[in-house]
């Protein structure tokens, strides 16, 4: 079966995803995006990160929301740390992800 096109910047509004198989579908359509501009898989691209000497670190307040200890994490993550400790930590040095 032949997957729709649909231009990337479409609005694809939120209630779209409870109808049954629009997930998957969405998901299906960002892993070919992903794919056509060579983007390495998260797991991939994550440890290509922490490998350049980039450091991972989990925000405290999702682990708490969603009852996440750090074993459930990739082992590249560093800490969990709370908004004021990631602040601190990062004081003068360039974030690229927050």
């Amino acid at each position: 079966m032949a997957m729709m096109e649909f231009p990337v910047t479409a609005d694809f509004p939120t209630w779209m995803g409870a109808i049954p198989g629009v997930s998957a579908m969405a998901t299906g359509m960002m892993k070919k995006e992903m794919e056509d501009l060579d983007i390495p898989p998260v797991d991939e691209f994550l440890e290509m990160f922490s490998d350049a000497g980039g450091k991972i670190y989990a925000c405290k307040l999702a682990m708490d929301m969603f009852k996440l200890t750090k074993d459930d994490l990739v082992d590249q993550v560093e800490d969990v740390l709370t908004v004021g400790q990631f602040y601190e930590k990062s004081a003068g040095a360039s974030i690229i992800f927050t």
